[in-house]
């Protein structure tokens, strides 16, 4: 139902192209965003991974075309070709491809050898590591670093991969709450110490799967550290806290997306590994319930709210809707619901839930 509600909703063919499908930003949508003037080039990309997911749990043709279609017009949108000047956007289209690629046998070679040339050219062993959040910045973040070191690992380069891990842990691992800061400023050294929930989640999916493939002792003290942090600090009653519009609409959904890695991929028989895995499962199956039971239910699907443990809030119109800030990120739409990256939060809250209730957890 989630994800008929994103594809009766949102998505509409681009420029009235045949075989074209994105996801329209905003809903009920301004004309710009009808017109896919506005798209969001990374919400794009959580869409194809969404689409990835419902045609992993039930593959029907139409899925697989449809994951064909976004990752097409993705490429047509973009105009320039599959790359642009944000390492974050890079990264999660990539692993969206991977996905794609090895799930659906969808032909995105050409792609994936243009993405991961940029993720890992972009390492600056010049200031001690990191990847900057967009070409030429000094600004070094979780969220670039995070799922580009996800999608570097899948795409073949796991020693790079581990080498991006341990960065994350020396430079923005807070030592007094455990949680992922943002990012750093390098040569400076100066700390940005805003805490996001899908800092947490890149980090968290990222040793799970490095402690999969490497049974590294390190990878494992790392998800149970930083899990346990999540849990204290960002989760009521396993309810995953609090969540924003505009870009912040995804921050959640990321999070739970990589506690379901953890859930179903993290090694380990000791009682430690399965009480994480059992904690993992759990922020997103209280999570998924009460995101359901907050849910409006509107014309038979569901929209859900920007805060999972509150009720969801209707958009009435178009009136208030996001913009681009200087710094290039997308503030909330006064009613944060309209907004695409809530509402795939949501979605990809339920295919979380789906890995986590068919691995029996």
């Amino acid at each position: 139902m989630a994800e008929s509600a994103i594809l009766s909703r949102h998505l509409r063919s681009v420029w009235v192209l045949p075989r074209t499908a994105l996801g329209v930003v905003g809903w009920p949508p301004t004309r710009r965003e009808r017109a896919f003037f506005n798209w969001h080039y990374w919400w794009q990309a959580h869409l194809i991974d969404c689409a990835v997911d419902a045609a992993n749990r039930v593959p029907t043709p139409a899925r697989r075309r449809r994951v064909g279609a976004l990752a097409r017009s993705h490429r047509l949108r973009n105009l320039t070709g599959w790359t642009n000047k944000y390492y974050d956007d890079m990264a999660w289209l990539a692993i969206a491809l991977e996905r794609a690629e090895r799930t659906q046998d969808l032909p995105a070679r050409r792609a994936l050898t243009a993405l991961e040339k940029a993720l890992h050219d972009g390492w600056n062993p010049a200031v001690g590591g990191g990847l900057p959040w967009r070409i030429g910045s000094d600004f070094f973040n979780a969220p670039a670093n995070g799922p580009a070191a996800i999608a570097l690992a899948r795409l073949g380069y796991r020693a790079r991969a581990q080498e991006m891990s341990d960065w994350l842990d020396a430079n923005l691992r807070d030592p007094e709450s455990g949680l992922i800061l943002d990012g750093i400023h390098l040569p400076s050294g100066e700390i940005e110490r805003p805490v996001f929930s899908y800092c947490q989640g890149v980090v968290l999916g990222l040793d799970a799967e490095l402690a999969a493939h490497t049974g590294d002792q390190r990878h494992l003290d790392r998800v149970h550290n930083l899990l346990g942090a999540v849990r204290r600090a960002m989760s009521t009653n396993d309810v995953i806290n609090g969540g924003g519009g505009g870009d912040g609409g995804l921050f959640n959904g990321i999070l739970t997306r990589y506690l379901a890695v953890v859930a179903v991929l993290l090694p380990g028989d000791d009682p430690v590994q399965v009480e994480d895995r059992r904690i993992a499962a759990a922020l997103v199956r209280e999570s998924a319930e009460a995101a359901w039971a907050n849910r409006l239910d509107v014309e038979g699907e569901p929209l859900f709210g920007n805060d999972w443990s509150k009720p969801a809030q209707l958009p009435g119109t178009s009136v208030g809707a996001g913009r681009f800030t200087t710094g290039g990120s997308v503030t909330a739409s006064a009613v944060p619901e309209r907004d695409l990256a809530v509402q795939l939060s949501g979605w990809m809250l339920m295919e979380a839930a789906y890995q986590v209730a068919a691995a029996g957890l």
